[in-house]
């Protein structure tokens, strides 16, 4: 309580940009570089510098930032950003006695290794597209909360792709139609299992190869078999056949939520009926993405929540 009032705070520091190198000799898989945009934000019992000029009980922003490169510059051994917001948030909640939660999200921006004459470079990386991110909530008590994504993920198919049988009304201007491509861009959660420190394997975790196999069934299941596809009534049900499938395929995921905006790709007709200029026949599309459909959703296991 502040002076009759009830107070519920929090501080942090966001967009703390690090990269960390690990050398490696090029006979066993060269140098691994990373690159995260960390934010840390902690729940700190520091009420009298709400309510009065006693700042003694307040972690600075400052010191958070600095935690960051401090702990970066002590994992020797290679960590993925879900390893490494644990590390920060048992950090923060372990040494300050007022700090009772802190709260780690990480946002990589991805530097795929090139190949070079057919070979994996050892030390030469480009930059990806879609980005890998965490959310990663520790309080004292030891209680974990893991939540990893997959930002900006473009997918888009040219063909096998409908909608029909939807609600028909004054509104209503939209064709049924089987043919149409179908484009979206993925923001993907997935939650581990995870709810207590005590809880995580004596034998490291490997998340972000978990990364790599929950993007590629996203991505198997939105196309399909590569010769032939896979038929797509409309985004929602591919949205649940994309999130069913992560859940079939993977135990150690308890919850999936997909956000996939329908992308438009607009049929173009041009001129008159009589004198057409450009007569559309699956060939010629205006792409816009303003305004957009939106479809998202939560498939969870039961007892399970994200």
């Amino acid at each position: 309580m502040a002076e009759n009032f009830q107070l519920q705070s929090r501080h942090g520091k966001s967009r703390v940009r690090v990269s960390r190198v690990w050398r490696r000799p090029a006979a066993a898989g060269g140098h691994i570089i990373v690159e995260w945009n960390v934010a840390v934000s902690i729940v700190s019992d520091c009420l009298p510098s709400y309510i009065s000029s006693d700042n003694s009980a307040i972690v600075a922003t400052d010191s958070i930032k600095n935690t960051v490169y401090v702990k970066a510059k002590e994992c020797t051994e290679v960590v993925s950003m879900e390893e490494f917001a644990v590390i920060l948030g048992r950090h923060f909640t372990s040494l300050y006695p007022q700090v009772s939660e802190a709260t780690v999200t990480i946002v990589e921006r991805p530097w795929d290794r090139v190949t070079v004459d057919g070979k994996p470079h050892s030390h030469g990386f480009k930059v990806g597209v879609e980005k890998h991110s965490t959310e990663v909530i520790v309080k004292k008590s030891g209680s974990l909360l893991i939540n990893s994504g997959i930002q900006g993920y473009s997918l888009l198919k040219t063909t096998q792709s409908g909608f029909e049988g939807f609600v028909t009304d004054r509104y209503r201007l939209l064709p049924d139609t089987r043919e149409r491509i179908v484009a979206t861009e993925v923001t993907a959660w997935w939650r581990y299992p995870f709810e207590h420190v005590s809880q995580l394997p004596s034998k490291p975790f490997c998340f972000t190869q978990r990364y790599q196999d929950v993007k590629r069934v996203l991505t198997e299941t939105f196309f399909g078999p590569a010769d032939v596809g896979v038929y797509s009534p409309s985004v929602q049900n591919t949205l649940y056949l994309m999130a069913k499938e992560v859940l079939t395929r993977f135990p150690d995921i308890s919850s999936v939520q997909l956000r996939m905006p329908n992308l438009h790709f607009l049929p173009v007709n041009l001129g008159s009926k009589e004198t057409p200029l450009v007569k559309f026949a699956d060939d010629v599309y205006l792409p816009t993405d303003e305004p957009h459909g939106t479809i998202e959703a939560t498939l969870s296991r039961p007892m399970s929540k994200l």
